[in-house]
């Protein structure tokens, strides 16, 4: 995406670790797929490519969904919420996958009386995708 407004990135409001909180939803079912975390790098690179790059916390690096899975996110739409901490990216998910345990998303746990029960079945093994 070639952006004509230079200082478009002033409006984002990155954390005390530079860090902002993107959320990936379905462009065609709008679900939840998952959330990640962004620094100005990641957001760059997403919005250059059009592919999802997040930061990993853990790892301290950057981190093109679907680097290792095949399960990348073609970006569709990218938005920005009204006090500029939260990036919505409307995406399209390659193989159905979002989630490393092999499920649509990672929102596949809901809180019923007898605790958190998970309501949605693996698509496939993670140990197919991620060769463990």
């Amino acid at each position: 995406m070639d952006i004509q407004d230079t200082n478009w990135l002033d409006e984002v409001k990155f954390n005390a670790d530079g860090l902002v909180a993107a959320v990936a939803q379905d462009h065609e079912t709008h679900r939840v797929l998952m959330m990640a975390w962004m620094n100005e790098e990641a957001l760059r690179h997403t919005v250059s490519r059009m592919q999802a790059t997040y930061y990993s916390r853990s790892r301290k690096k950057l981190w093109h969904k679907g680097e290792e899975s095949g399960h990348v996110q073609h970006v569709k739409n990218i938005q920005l919420d009204c006090d500029g901490d939260l990036v919505l990216l409307t995406v399209e998910q390659v193989g159905g996958i979002a989630c490393h345990t092999g499920r649509n998303s990672c929102l596949y746990r809901t809180l019923e009386e007898t605790g958190w029960q998970e309501t949605e079945d693996v698509i496939r093994d993670p140990a197919e995708i991620y060769n463990k």
